[in-house]
């Protein structure tokens, strides 16, 4: 065999491990948005069809993905209200504007920060403990079990979860607004000495009600995305206990990228 055939069969197997990863990608992107629409169906007509969707499991949901999670999503946000203030006012010194840093902490943390460290913190708590789930379910055949039952797996396992990422993601985003606010507020006050009564006003005359809602609309689409993407890699599962851990890690990995690439696609489109 000539180099020039060693060659392209290199390039011939490299094209179509790229083919077989986008056709994957595009899959997973089809049971995720399947799966979307199945819920939504549940949630309007799951009485209809006597399999109600209850608030007791949403509820506990709730618990462990929201409630659970004020602590490290408080920390995260402080600490990342103070980094802004030191840069802001590191920056704003060199031209003499260090006065103003409230502005732009104020708009970094609502549009920025608060949604995309929330939406980071509950893809590496709750998303990988969501697709662990599923996935064990899956290997023991759980799933096959509820449908004997009667119980559809997407109304009993995967419209509470859902529900709970997309109520509590953006509240734990308005948390992390507030947290990081006065995390900034606190150096501010004290490095370049104005009052905490002066932080607010300028607070106020730099954020309008569309820069926190912005915030909060992407909050939204984070808790969807890491809600399918734990049970789309859960389902996926194979190889057994070896394979938990596999969808387990993968499942944060591809929750995180996507909800930067998300972040980057929203602040493109609503800068235009």
């Amino acid at each position: 065999m000539t180099t020039s055939e060693i060659s392209v069969g290199r390039i011939s197997r490299l094209f179509e491990a790229v083919g077989r990863a986008v056709i994957g990608a595009l899959d997973a992107i089809g049971v995720g948005i399947s799966l979307f629409g199945e819920s939504l169906f549940w949630i309007a007509m799951g009485r209809r069809r006597s399999q109600a969707v209850h608030l007791a499991p949403i509820a506990g949901e709730m618990m462990t993905v929201g409630i659970g999670a004020i602590p490290i999503v408080s920390v995260l946000s402080f600490t990342i209200g103070l980094m802004l203030a030191i840069q802001g006012i590191a920056a704003l010194e060199t031209f003499g504007a260090q006065q103003q840093v409230s502005f732009g902490v104020a708009l970094s943390v609502t549009r920025e920060f608060a949604p995309l460290i929330t939406g980071i913190v509950v893809a590496g708590r709750s998303g990988s403990a969501l697709a662990a789930r599923i996935a064990t379910m899956t290997i023991s055949n759980e799933l096959d079990a509820l449908r004997v039952m009667g119980i559809h797996p997407v109304r009993f396992l995967v419209v509470p979860p859902l529900v709970a990422m997309l109520v509590m993601v953006p509240a734990l985003a308005l948390l992390a607004d507030f947290v990081a606010l006065t995390g900034a507020g606190l150096y501010i006050t004290a490095e370049i000495g104005i009052t905490p009564a002066t932080y607010l006003e300028q607070l106020m005359a730099s954020l309008h009600v569309q820069d926190v809602l912005r915030g909060l609309s992407k909050a939204l689409l984070f808790g969807g995305i890491v809600a399918l993407v734990g049970v789309v890699n859960g389902a996926q599962v194979k190889d057994g206990a070896e394979g938990v851990g596999r969808v387990t890690t993968s499942s944060v990995v591809q929750a995180i990228a996507l909800i930067i690439l998300t972040d980057m696609i929203f602040a493109y489109a609503t800068t235009r």
